[in-house]
């Protein structure tokens, strides 16, 4: 199982790490987690905001600034709100998805759960979901949080990282095998 310490050795786990922590001194952590799942709604609502947080060309001042405007519309905590004025002046606005990743294992981790990243060729539909988290729960011995993301180049399957353990279902992979194996 990953633990905090392989979290916190990445860039975004550093500072997701340091937002996790003040969250945690102020009592803050399900408030900087609501902003953080807003934040990273937006990012998958608005081709906007989506550009603002990955474009290089954006300055630091820019980003800062729209950031800042973006906080109340988002309802965004105090907390969370000058952390991503900080994470847009120190250059590092292209780390946020990382960063809210990196948040949600930590706040999951010190509730006592644990998060598996799902990969799939497409969305899940809600009962996929529940069937999953009930497997992989069963499985853990413990709640599971879903890290879930789509890539279509997997082509179909999917793939599972829950702690050190990394079942790859993908028929990209299954593909791959069989070619190998047909090399000899």
């Amino acid at each position: 199982m990953e633990t905090s310490g392989g979290i916190r050795a990445s860039l975004a786990g550093r500072y997701a790490s340091a937002l996790f922590d003040l969250a945690r001194d102020q009592r803050q952590i399900d408030s900087v987690g609501r902003s953080l799942d807003a934040l990273d709604q937006a990012l998958a609502d608005s081709k906007d905001f989506d550009e603002l947080v990955s474009s290089p060309l954006v300055s630091r001042e820019e980003a800062g600034k729209a950031f800042a405007a973006l906080a109340p519309q988002l309802s965004l905590d105090p907390v969370t709100a000058n952390f991503v004025g900080v994470l847009a002046r120190n250059g590092r606005k292209g780390e946020l998805r990382s960063v809210i990743r990196a948040f949600r294992r930590l706040a999951a981790e010190h509730r006592g759960e644990t998060t598996a990243e799902i990969v799939t060729a497409r969305p899940l539909n809600d009962d996929q979901v529940a069937q999953l988290k009930q497997q992989l729960r069963t499985r853990a011995g413990r709640d599971v949080n879903l890290d879930m993301s789509v890539d279509p180049a997997i082509l179909g399957g999917i793939v599972v990282k829950l702690g050190s353990q990394r079942i790859d279902a993908s028929i990209r992979t299954k593909l791959n095998r069989l070619a190998s194996a047909m090399k000899g």
